[in-house]
């Protein structure tokens, strides 16, 4: 009798509930012993006590996971792709996403345990730093004090606890494990652990990273060409020579049923949206001429299979960045920075040079740090990894911002001349044509075949006047023609 004063509950209600020797919950599993109950010292008569919890307390806590800054002054982001889905069961440092800023792409891991229960965005949406990206549900928090845990007691339905076991399948790793997956991003999923019970090791992950940049360094960007299908081989000479000179495509006019489309600028589009839009705030001097480079294409031919040797693809871009970073320890004021006041200019200790690349996702400027401690091989093979990460769309951050100078290659696609726009905060930038072959007179007045690249450059005409600007072109030029000379200033 005293039981039922004490749970205050309807004769209905216990008469389904009540069981002796013990009270228990008959389909949640959660027994509380009677004698606890009527022999607590506290527990006094005709006083109200909670027994049972809801489900969602139960099944632990809900947590807002944010987009926290990840800096250089971005506010907004693009969902690029989603690595887990609504239910999915995530660890601490596992992916969540890819997202792409106007300067980089950046992978999102998790900073809890738990149950994926919703996603606020979907790919191709604009998520707010600041804003919840997730919610995650947690594991149910353990109470301390046994009062605490019989007198307020969490429920878990069947149905959730199931569906946490199936989808529970959690990748084991260590910590110091999982940060270095995330700083060369590696999905922990994608890497097959040899441990115990399928623990990931630092092994593990070193021998991934070791296949993918063995991977990453094709002998030749030649597409493969694929093979007529078995049906074309089989057909008679003579009626494919019928039908090659009687295709109609070009003749036939083509049917317009297309619609205009509007879609928001995002990514590296917003970033030159705003970085050209600066640039017209500062005064271009431009300056061109004519490069010799038939000594540099023998020694480049002399050293190509020695750098193949080494695992490095040689182009001619080593030479010209190293050659301007020797032509900017003579000339420092072309690796400056003009504060936004024009006020104060700053002299940049690090030759951080870019390279302007085209990828699919847009015009992207990734830099060579440090290239004045640099030698030939090891800008080229920075290079290499530069345009494979470029390519799959994987620079980061670090690789993106820092710039000093840039040289943009727009030769490789065409053209012998350009006005190329400077990057702020930088103040020159220079352009490349493409190399031909031209006949040009030598020293004994002979005419012979050449290799003649057009370079042209820009500068920022506030501080920078025409006279420095040719000087340094002319420094780079004395290098490159004489591929030499350069020994006399490599430290």
């Amino acid at each position: 009798m005293a039981a039922v004063t004490v749970l205050r509950c309807s004769g209905r209600f216990m008469g389904r509930l009540i069981c002796a020797p013990q009270f228990r919950s008959c389909t949640r599993g959660r027994f509380i012993r009677s004698d606890y109950i009527l022999n607590k010292p506290s527990l006094k008569i005709g006083q109200q006590r909670r027994f049972f919890r809801n489900t969602p307390v139960a099944a632990g806590q809900v947590l807002q996971f944010k987009l926290s800054d990840i800096g250089e002054g971005i506010t907004e982001v693009t969902v690029k792709e989603w690595y887990v889905k609504e239910g999915d069961t995530v660890s601490q440092f596992d992916s969540i996403c890819e997202v792409q800023s106007d300067k980089a792409s950046v992978t999102i891991t998790s900073r809890y345990d738990g149950v994926i229960s919703k996603l606020y965005y979907n790919v191709d949406d604009t998520a707010i730093v600041g804003k919840p990206l997730v919610d995650i549900e947690t594991e149910a928090v353990k109470v301390g004090a046994l009062e605490e845990d019989v007198l307020e007691a969490p429920a878990v339905s069947h149905d959730e606890h199931t569906h946490q076991e199936i989808k529970g399948q959690k990748t084991m790793a260590t910590p110091a494990v999982r940060r270095l997956a995330m700083e060369n991003n590696i999905k922990l999923s994608e890497v097959v652990g040899t441990g115990r019970d399928g623990r990931i090791l630092k092994e593990d992950i070193l021998n991934y990273l070791s296949k993918q940049t063995g991977a990453i360094l094709p002998l030749s960007p030649t597409p493969e060409i694929v093979p007529p299908p078995p049906q074309a081989r089989t057909a008679p000479l003579q009626q494919k020579d019928k039908t090659l000179p009687v295709a109609k495509p070009a003749v036939t006019k083509p049917v317009f049923t297309g619609k205009d489309r509007t879609e928001p600028l995002k990514g590296f589009h917003k970033a030159m949206v705003k970085t050209m839009s600066a640039a017209l705030k500062i005064p271009h001097f431009g300056y061109c001429d004519e490069i010799d480079l038939t000594q540099l294409a023998e020694l480049r031919e002399e050293l190509k299979s020695l750098a193949e040797s080494r695992g490095v693809r040689l182009s001619y871009m080593p030479f010209f960045i190293k050659a301007a970073s020797l032509g900017l320890l003579h000339y420092p004021i072309l690796n400056a920075s003009l504060d936004d006041s024009c006020q104060n200019i700053t002299y940049k200790a690090s030759h951080n040079i870019g390279l302007a690349m085209d990828t699919q996702q847009g015009l992207i400027v990734p830099n060579v740090k440090n290239v004045q401690m640099l030698s030939i091989f090891d800008i080229a093979a920075e290079l290499n990894r530069l345009q494979t990460l470029g390519a799959t769309g994987q620079l980061g951050t670090s690789e993106l911002t820092g710039g000093t100078f840039t040289i943009s290659n727009i030769g490789s696609i065409g053209g012998t001349y350009a006005k190329p726009v400077i990057l702020p905060p930088e103040v020159a930038i220079g352009a490349l044509g493409k190399i031909q072959a031209l006949p040009r007179f030598n020293a004994k007045g002979e005419v012979v075949k050449a290799h003649i690249m057009n370079v042209s450059w820009s500068a920022d005409h506030r501080i920078i006047d025409g006279a420095t600007m040719s000087r340094f072109s002319n420094l780079w030029k004395s290098y490159l023609e004489n591929p030499a000379s350069m020994l006399m200033d490599l430290k």
